[in-house]
């Protein structure tokens, strides 16, 4: 018999209301004790807050269920406590959420607000159920990221739910991140929505929802958060997020339940064991309870950016998020990592947490070390929904509510669907090639008439009609019709007229004298046409002149090639003038008068020209003459067929002494040249006769 049963019988003693019962029930078919499965003198609930308590005899009585003062409280982990409904769902009490956080190499936040730092290179139990309830665990995988440091980032979370394993991953540990999530090793293309579990990328994390238990966890290059509700999990979680319980002091507690008081400590003995760990080095001493060193209060670097969470950047938040802890983080890495961008680790971080407790910072555009990188189809915010509104959203489907920074559509636009990360302003269908189309829009693609179609929220395309093309004639050489790409129209065809060089005839290269060849195509012909361009030169008789030369154009006519262009022909020009006979001869010459047939006479030599000291003297041929001064000089002139020609020799004279001549019998010997004397000629005759 149930409860509800139960309540009718006993509707004059209004069992369902909060009234003691008899101690015997007035009617035997209520169960006895035992058949609710229930000791004696235990108190259960019945129904609808109804309390029962069995007592002696197998009866039931009816307890009141009386709802204890509702008393606010303070979370240890600096979250704002929320107002709940108990175990039966009666009455109302404040409870702390369970917040795990972690970033930079790594830095971790437990459940109840404990900071530790841990340096492992595994993969480790971030939190699993202690009794199992809803087969949910979280694991961490830390690898070492800095090359000169022995230091560690996560590198994914591994997620089993149920019996599924998701696991967020970034494949770029110190850099702008690459993440992607996996479901049981298989890559998931986002945002994933199946089986009660929900994934999506804001451009700077991965988020996780599982909504029936309102556990959300976060993962990115700045690191890791886990929240999960405390009516689910509250004093029901173990690992490196220790137990939440609203108590710090049982956080570092190991797999046998021991506590310790360093978590770095503990945190080593939380190796997840059923996931194979080839490097990983598990201590086999439990570790010894010793004071932790004092932190480190001041950045290692000068230039590094730690400063601004307690500056007023961040100022708004302090009062709400304690920065302090995220403070000693970035000091850490300052210390400890060689790649400054890993402190915006713990400024983005603590942003998330401030996020999270209602209060948006626009920290970015302070530090140029951390700007943000969003496409320019989006906007960088701060704050914003972590599932954004899409113009296929149902008001009837619960959406995630959380918020995160990241890279969101401009005010006034929403994503098209969740696959398409298309911001658009006004929603409508998405084309083959994924740009936004309104609805009844029409529009061509790939030549097709399409249209967006508001039922159906879909596009729909036909083959384009297009006109029947004109036939057109071709006219000149060369040109050839043929059906091709309307121009005006790429999707529709047209007969046109298309120049194909190939059909061209071929191209007389022949030109007259004095011009030459030149070949060029015409605006608006296909085919070569030859060209005859003049030369620099004169023609006369088929025969070239360069510019300057004599042209024997006419007889008795002098014609010269001058540089004048003719305007007709466009040759140089021939000029003559009548040929201007020479009849000044010359001494020794006589100009004899031109024949009928002849332009001019001709100079003929007569005499010929003896030059001796500036005089000249004139001989006919045959005659012989020599000059005053030198007698045995002698030039006689010789006609030589046509030519006359001077020939001159010299007498060379016997020896004369004048002491051997008588007294006034020297004389010049007949011709003038050589002296002689009586005596000599005596002299001589005598020695011939007397045989001297």
């Amino acid at each position: 018999m149930i409860c509800s049963d139960i309540c009718e019988i006993q509707k004059e003693t209004v069992l369902c209301s909060t009234t003691t019962m008899p101690t015997t029930t007035p009617t035997t078919s209520i169960p006895t004790c035992p058949e609710w499965d229930v000791a004696q003198n235990e108190t259960f609930l019945l129904c609808n807050c109804t309390m029962a308590k069995c007592i002696e005899n197998n009866t039931i009585e009816i307890v009141p269920y009386e709802c204890p003062p509702v008393e606010m409280i303070t979370c240890a982990n600096g979250k704002n406590p929320v107002l709940v409904d108990d175990e039966y769902k009666c009455c109302k009490l404040y409870v702390c959420d369970c917040v795990c956080e972690g970033w930079g190499d790594p830095h971790y936040i437990t459940f109840d607000g404990l900071f530790y730092s841990y340096q492992g290179n595994c993969t480790y139990v971030l939190m699993e159920e202690i009794s199992p309830k809803h087969k949910l665990n979280i694991y961490i995988d830390n690898v070492y990221c800095d090359p000169t440091e022995d230091v560690s980032c996560p590198r994914s979370i591994i997620i089993s739910f149920q019996s599924e394993v998701f696991t967020l991953i970034n494949h770029n540990l110190l850099g702008a991140a690459q993440l992607e999530a996996h479901k049981n090793g298989i890559l998931l293309k986002l945002p994933y929505a199946q089986q009660g579990v929900k994934i999506l990328d804001t451009g700077i994390n991965l988020v996780l929802e599982i909504p029936r238990l309102k556990v959300v966890i976060t993962f990115g290059i700045t690191g890791f958060s886990v929240t999960l509700p405390y009516i689910n999990f509250g004093s029901n979680t173990q690992g490196h997020c220790g137990t939440c319980n609203n108590n710090q002091a049982d956080d570092c507690k190991l797999p046998g339940g021991q506590l310790v008081e360093d978590c770095a400590m503990m945190a080593d003995f939380w190796p997840a064991k059923h996931i194979e760990q080839p490097d990983c080095q598990i201590p086999s001493v439990p570790p010894t309870n010793k004071p932790r060193p004092p932190p480190i209060v001041t950045p290692c670097k000068p230039d590094s950016i730690c400063h601004l969470l307690k500056s007023r950047v961040f100022e708004a938040c302090h009062p709400v998020v304690s920065p302090d802890n995220f403070y000693q983080g970035c000091v850490f890495d300052s210390c400890h990592v060689s790649n400054p961008a890993v402190e915006c680790t713990s400024l983005q971080t603590y942003a998330a947490a401030c996020a999270q407790a209602g209060v948006c910072l626009y920290w970015r555009n302070h530090t140029t070390l951390c700007e943000s990188d969003c496409p320019s189809s989006k906007v960088y915010k701060p704050c914003g929904p972590a599932e954004q509104p899409t113009c296929e959203d149902n008001s009837n489907e619960p959406r995630m509510n959380y918020t995160t920074e990241g890279c969101f559509c401009p005010d006034g636009m929403k994503l098209f669907n969740k696959e398409s990360g298309i911001c658009v302003d006004k929603c409508g269908c998405l084309d083959p090639e994924g740009n936004p189309r309104e609805f009844n829009e029409q529009f061509e693609y790939k030549c097709q008439s399409c249209i967006c179609g508001e039922s159906t929220k879909t596009v729909s395309c036909k083959p384009k009609e297009c006109p029947t093309a004109p036939v057109t004639s071709c006219m000149g050489p060369g040109f050839v019709l043929v059906n091709t790409t309307n121009p005006s129209d790429p999707c529709c065809s047209a007969f046109v007229c298309e120049c194909h060089s190939n059909t061209c005839p071929p191209t007389n290269m022949n030109c007259p004298v004095g011009y030459i060849p030149e070949v060029s195509v015409p605006e608006g012909k296909c085919c070569t046409e030859r060209i005859c361009e003049p030369k620099r030169v004169c023609v006369h008789k088929n025969t070239e002149y360069q510019p300057g030369s004599l042209v024997p154009v006419e007889p008795c006519q002098d014609c010269l090639c001058t540089n004048v262009v003719e305007q007709e022909s466009k040759l140089l020009k021939i000029t003559c003038e009548l040929q201007k006979c020479k009849t000044d001869c010359g001494m020794g010459y006589e100009y004899l008068e031109p024949d009928s047939d002849q332009c001019c006479g001709k100079c003929v030599q007569t005499h010929c020209v003896v030059s001796l000291n500036e005089t000249k003297q004139l001989l006919k041929p045959g005659d012989t003459w020599s000059p005053p001064e030198n007698k045995c000089q002698h030039y006689t002139c010789v006609e030589v067929g046509d030519t006359l020609t001077t020939f001159n020799s010299h007498i060379v004279c016997p020896p004369f002494q004048q002491s051997n001549c008588l007294p006034g019998t020297v004389q010049t010997s007949a011709d003038g040249c050589c002296k002689i004397c009586e005596c000599d000629i005596f002299f001589s005759l005598g020695q011939k006769g007397e045989g001297h």
